[in-house]
């Protein structure tokens, strides 16, 4: 699913500038230490400008829509873990739409 939602950001990059050449959107698996990036999103245009803006896109839509998850440990309680939702996504039970529903 995760694969599918980002082809499709990336089409949809496409066809809003069309100048681009090349995307890139890569998000690591597994263990992630604290202050490293788990997201990169690279994109190469002619202009510099297509380029900032389409990566800006990415990273909104990739937050919004992409299902993606992560759990994060503790050292202190005793070890304790906690799996955490993007507040962006869309199915979120903390996002805006969803408490103006509510």
């Amino acid at each position: 699913m995760a694969i599918k939602s980002m082809t499709k950001i990336c089409d949809n990059m496409r066809n809003c500038w069309n100048d681009i050449v090349n995307i890139g959107i890569y998000h690591r698996l597994g263990l992630v230490p604290v202050k490293e990036a788990s997201v990169v999103i690279a994109v190469s245009s002619p202009h510099r400008k297509t380029s900032l803006e389409a990566v800006q896109y990415a990273i909104e839509e990739l937050k919004k829509s992409v299902p993606v998850w992560k759990k994060e440990f503790y050292s202190e309680p005793s070890g304790s873990s906690e799996w955490k939702e993007n507040k962006e996504c869309m199915w979120s039970t903390n996002h805006k739409l969803n408490n103006d529903i509510l």
